[in-house]
């Protein structure tokens, strides 16, 4: 007799979006689901309540939600109608930037309240004062992300990566691969760059000592979700039928070295979410299932069962590890609640 998977899915409070969530994040206690629709869906329950009050606001009226980015107090969102929104746990909304129509590619928050955003090939750096710097970059954007340290952006696109301080006349540090690079994060202590790419495989480059190259391929789909743990030894990415993390606990980073797989599923994974404390992985699939991994022994608890047609597409933690939000395709989501 086949041991029924543990589960966690009594502890899952769900909600109907009624549209694409595009993205999810966690402002303070409340859940922000940015939507296909334009919508931003904010969601918060009082401990031990099943229902949630929920309350929709028109960030994008005009248009969809194309990315999004949150640094735990706002939500940042840009649309197909060329405006960046901020959107506030208490349902207040306004308009950041509009570039007059082209859409908005990608975004990218600083620790320190700066905001970047792109639209083409245009990118523009807010600092905290307003003060905006614009670059042009090569090729249409693809990527944006804040260094850790320092107010530093990188910039991916065709052919590669530039590295750019916006509040200095120095042009742009150039990290070239041939390729079309989509995604880009920094490690957490700032020495590796990772891009994922348009071919099914990941490139990064070691800052120091030497701008060496690391070659992670083999995926059998495009890896469009990439998530670091918590002590930054590994990243955790989509783009197989298991998370595929890659380890980055010493100088050279993944190179030559075997990859570490979990939750492996008669599906493909689209996105993982690695906990902000803890060794522990939530994964979300094609199939609209939700595990969480432990990340110690390969341990599974399952959050949401497999639903035909609703691929996960958003998935999220609050900054506590105690809540993880989700979001699919078809506009349901939901929120685990952990003890």
């Amino acid at each position: 007799m086949t041991q029924a998977q543990p589960t966690l899915a009594d502890a899952v409070r769900t909600i109907d979006a009624g549209a694409h969530v595009t993205s999810v994040a966690f402002l303070g206690e409340v859940a922000a689901f940015a939507l296909g629709d334009g919508a931003v869906i904010l969601a918060h329950g009082a401990a031990g309540a099943r229902a949630l009050e929920t309350h929709r606001v028109a960030a994008h009226p005009d248009g969809a939600v194309l990315c999004a980015v949150a640094d735990g107090e706002r939500l940042v969102t840009g649309g197909d109608d060329g405006r960046v929104a901020v959107t506030g746990p208490d349902g207040s909304t306004r308009t950041l930037a509009d570039s007059g129509g082209t859409w908005i590619d990608a975004l990218a928050l600083h620790a320190g309240g700066g905001v970047a955003w792109s639209a083409g090939r245009s990118v523009v750096a807010r600092d905290p004062k307003g003060v905006e710097k614009r670059f042009s970059a090569p090729s249409s954007v693809r990527g944006l992300a804040f260094a850790p340290k320092g107010y530093r952006l990188a910039i991916s696109h065709i052919d590669g990566v530039s590295l750019w301080f916006p509040n200095t006349e120095t042009a742009p540090e150039r990290l070239e691969w041939k390729g079309a690079h989509l995604e880009v994060v920094w490690s957490p202590d700032g020495r590796f760059v990772v891009t994922s790419m348009q071919e099914n495989a990941l490139h990064g480059w070691r800052l120091a000592p030497d701008k060496g190259h690391m070659r992670m391929a083999g995926y059998p789909g495009k890896t469009r979700s990439l998530s670091w743990t918590a002590d930054g030894k590994w990243l955790a990415t989509s783009g197989a039928d298991a998370a595929i993390l890659w380890p980055f606990d010493s100088k050279e980073g993944p190179t030559g070295k075997q990859p570490h797989e979990c939750g492996v599923r008669p599906a493909p994974v689209t996105r993982v979410a690695c906990h902000p404390g803890a060794p522990v992985l939530a994964a979300g699939y094609d199939d609209g299932a939700v595990l969480l991994v432990r990340l110690t022994d390969a341990s599974e608890l399952l959050v949401r069962r497999a639903v035909k047609g609703s691929r996960i597409t958003a998935l999220a933690w609050d900054a506590t590890g105690k809540r993880l939000a989700f979001g699919a395709d078809d506009g349901q989501a939901g929120i685990l609640v952990l003890p």
